[in-house]
């Protein structure tokens, strides 16, 4: 189990995946003569203690040297559990500090089947990221709230879902492939759409509202800023 502030490191180690994955795309970890290579019961004996030698961990298979964060991983911090091990860590330093032989290295120091996978299922989520990221700028969630005394309400600001932007929007309900119930976005209400049709490059200056995956919320005027549901 993690100890407090698992869940701030564990989106850390994320960052860091994604990071080592970018670097090794980019040719920066191609094999290097030279770069160390430790077994898994070398690593270990770099966990920081008094008589060891490092205060080393390896993420997917890279060896790094958290020497500098060595109030979190040294014995007895909150993370001396990761410390000499092949975990995921922080990138504190990106040298040749070596590389782990096992799941993603082999005993030529070059890359596994296995570390390929990673990297490719790393990729597709960073897609995937991008992807919801664009569409949440271009359908920004609703502010939303519910009462027992006063039902439903969703409103439309120019922050409203994290998303600043200078337009307001009005709410719409919108269905996305797979998802069992739509969700309130603000759809811009002027200009030409987001995805125009390349065969009819004409437009209504009516932004968004045409979108197919967008429905009205029953009982609201088409352009309100604001729906009320009450119960």
């Amino acid at each position: 189990m993690l100890r407090p502030g698992g869940r701030g490191l564990l989106l850390g180690l994320a960052v860091a995946a994604a990071a080592a994955v970018a670097a090794r795309l980019a040719g920066w970890w191609g094999p290097r003569a030279g770069c160390r290579l430790f077994t898994p019961g070398e690593l270990a004996r770099h966990r920081g203690g008094p008589e060891e030698p490092g205060l080393y961990l390896a993420l997917l298979g890279r060896v790094y040297d958290v020497s500098s964060g060595r109030r979190h991983y040294e014995p007895g911090a909150p993370y001396s559990g990761f410390a000499g091990t092949s975990a995921a860590a922080r990138a504190l330093s990106c040298s040749d500090a070596g590389r782990v032989i096992g799941r993603f290295y082999g005993k030529d120091g070059l890359p596994t089947s296995a570390l390929t996978q990673v990297e490719a299922m790393i990729t597709k989520g960073l897609e995937a990221d991008k992807e919801q990221l664009k569409e949440k700028k271009k359908f920004p969630p609703c502010n939303t709230e519910w009462s027992s005394a006063r039902g439903s309400r969703f409103w439309c600001s120019q922050t409203s879902g994290g998303v600043s932007r200078d337009w307001t929007g009005v709410p719409r309900k919108l269905y996305k492939p797979g998802a069992k119930e739509p969700h309130c976005v603000c759809v811009r209400t002027t200009g030409p759409p987001s995805d125009p049709a390349p065969d009819n490059p004409t437009h209504r200056d009516r932004g968004d509202l045409d979108h197919p995956n967008l429905e009205e919320y029953t009982g609201c005027p088409p352009l309100a800023i604001t729906c009320s549901f009450p119960l």
